[in-house]
């Protein structure tokens, strides 16, 4: 899976779009991407990169796979990289851990950059400072 994640992400960068995510469900046989850029998804984005990716995967790499969905990553979208805490500093997200960190696992609040492989996250009225190795789970938590 990591050379498909790396392929994918090199075919897309080069189109102007970031991988957000990709999973893969039903047994290897549905392949779901999320793809983003700056000024955000539009439908016809998500039919340039099916049709795109799809060519790809039937040339250049030999997966399995019966249907391939390409989506936005949604208001909730879910941080992974470096790069994803440092572009949503500001916004409000989930944050879940594999370890706690004072007594918790959960944290829901603003965040607030990061500190030498660290995220520091503003929730309770505290910054709280957590290893970006612990974290199991990220999103952001839009407010309506």
């Amino acid at each position: 899976m990591q050379d498909l994640h790396a392929l994918l992400e090199r075919s897309l960068t080069q189109l102007g779009y970031e991988l957000v995510d990709l999973e893969i469900s039903n047994r290897g046989k549905l392949l779901r991407l999320f793809i983003d850029k700056p000024e955000g998804i539009t439908i016809d984005d998500c039919v340039l990169v099916s049709n795109q990716m799809g060519n790809l995967l039937a040339v250049e790499h030999d997966i399995d796979y019966d249907r391939l969905e390409v989506s936005s990553p949604g208001l909730d979208r879910v941080l992974k990289k470096q790069s994803d805490f440092e572009r949503f500093a500001g916004e409000r997200a989930h944050v879940k851990l594999r370890v706690p960190v004072e007594n918790r696992k959960n944290f829901l609040g603003i965040l607030r950059g990061l500190e030498s492989e660290s995220l520091l996250i503003e929730c309770d009225g505290a910054v709280h400072k957590v290893a970006l190795s612990n974290i199991d789970k990220a999103r952001l938590a839009p407010e309506f």
